[in-house]
Formats: structure tokens, sequence, C-alpha cells
């Protein structure tokens, strides 16, 4: 790869990029907004000290890291890109506009993934008029810190892209474990239920937040407590994916809890806003 369009410059976008651009690979990072893309920017530097501190990076490795992203919020910029990873909000309207754009500005050999979690890759490539060359390319947040990436192979992803799709992953130090196209993949199908019935412990007043997170935490061996981990991922997020997996499944055990659906309502979307289960500085 020489030039990888990333499409998102949140928390996935940054994390993305950073990881590709530390490969010594060329990186259009884009954002409808210039005041994210400075934020994006400033998160990539602040991780890339973290590096520093653990002697995994050094400053030239930093300088070199940030030269290599183009920070833009002209699309048509995404179009000499020969690789394409969309990481916007977990919105389907807007991941099939972008899908839809991408297809008519890049060129014809260009591969489009997205880093969905939970939206079907089949009905985000039937938009463009490549579905062959789009795939899933799932990573895990952090990015730069963990190892995972689902790859997901849409109902007409052909084989040529899914090995081109999990060779680069491979190169980036990512462990790519292949899902099917159904809603959730593998991780959210399982991690967002257990997510959600912790919603509902809380909501139907069986613990405190903090008695739920200490118990599954030193009951289960998880470092991080289910609501702790829904602020850090974002509950306008989790709740988008559980609408996915009920609407997908139709199962009612996918219900999202009333209690998240009513912390979205009011704004209350974790971490990122200063107040989920928790609040924040």
């Amino acid at each position: 790869m020489k030039n990888v369009g990333v499409i998102g410059a949140g928390q996935m976008g940054n994390g993305i990029a950073q990881v590709i651009a530390g490969k010594n690979i060329k990186v259009t990072l884009y954002d409808i907004s210039q005041v994210s893309l400075e934020k994006g920017i400033q998160t990539i530097s602040v991780s890339c000290d973290r590096l520093i501190k653990k002697e995994i990076l050094n400053a030239q490795g930093k300088d070199q890291l940030l030269k290599n992203i183009k920070a833009t919020t002209q699309f048509n910029d995404l179009g000499p890109c020969d690789f394409v990873i969309e990481a916007a909000t977990e919105s389907v309207q807007l991941k099939l506009d972008i899908f839809k754009k991408l297809d008519e500005v890049c060129g014809p050999g260009t591969i489009l993934c997205t880093n969905t979690s939970s939206i079907s890759v089949t009905k985000i490539a039937s938009v463009t008029k490549r579905p062959e060359s789009v795939a899933g390319m799932h990573f895990m947040n952090p990015v730069p810190l963990m190892k995972l990436v689902e790859g997901i192979r849409g109902l007409q992803t052909s084989d040529e892209t899914f090995k081109i799709v999990k060779a680069f992953a491979e190169s980036l130090d990512k462990i790519f474990v292949e899902s099917r196209d159904f809603p959730g993949f593998i991780v959210n199908r399982i991690l967002m239920p257990m997510i959600n019935e912790a919603v509902y412990a809380l909501y139907e007043g069986v613990a405190e937040v903090e008695a739920i997170d200490s118990a599954m935490k030193l009951g289960t061996n998880q470092p991080m407590g289910p609501l702790a981990l829904a602020d850090f991922i974002g509950l306008d997020t989790c709740l988008a994916i559980m609408n996915v997996l009920h609407e997908g499944l139709g199962d009612s055990k996918y219900r999202p809890c009333p209690l998240l659906v009513k912390y979205v309502e009011a704004g209350w979307l974790g971490k990122k806003t200063g107040r989920g289960f928790y609040k924040y500085a």
C-alpha cells in the first residue's frame, strides 16, 4: 500500500491512521470537520508520546509518523488512494452515503473497507458498482494497542479482495480473524448483549454501577467492568449496535435496555461527553 485513506478522525479513525502511518505508509485522513481533524492529530501525537515513554517509539519515529498523515476536509483527496477504510459514526445511512461517494471518487482498483462493528457489509457494498472490492475490517479500540482485526466478507466480496485485506491487516501486526456477515459479527454479537444485560441489572436495581463493575472484574477476571467499558465505547455506539442486533436477528433477547436508550436521549454518551454511567472530568 502506498496511500491509504481513512474516513473519520474520531477515536477509531485516528487510531487506524496512527497504526498505518507507523508502518511508513502515506495516510489521507478525512473528516468533515477541521476541528475534529485537529483533535484527531493531537490524539495521535499524545499516543505517540506514550509509546516513546514505553521505549516502543522514538522522537524521530513520531515525527515521521505525523509527516505520513495528510489531514483533509476535501473528500476528493481520497481519490488517489489505493485502499480506503471508513471509520465514521455507526449509522447505516451515513455509511451508505459515504460508500456511494467513494465509488464515484476512487479508481476502479481501489479496495473499500468499512470499520463497522455491526452493520451488514453486504448492504454497504450494494450501493457501489464494485461490491466484489468491498469488505469489513473491524479494528478494536484502542487501535494502537489491540491486536485483533475482524475481517468480514460480504456476499459478493471476491477471494482476491479478502486475501489483500487479510495481508494488509497482518502487515500492521494485527491478528486477523474471519467472521461471516451476520449482525454484530463475533465480538459485538457476544460483548454487547453482556453490556446490555449489565445495564438491565442497574435498571432493575440488582446493584449499583460500581458493584456491577467490581463483580464482573473480580468474578470473571475482566480488566474493565461492562458499564465502564460501555462509557469508553460510547453509549450511542452501544445502542446503535444493539438496535442492529435486535432488528437483524429479530430476537427479544437483543432488545436495548430502556435505561440505555434514556442515557443516549439525555446526551450522556460516556467518556466523550463527560457523563455516562460514571462522571468524568
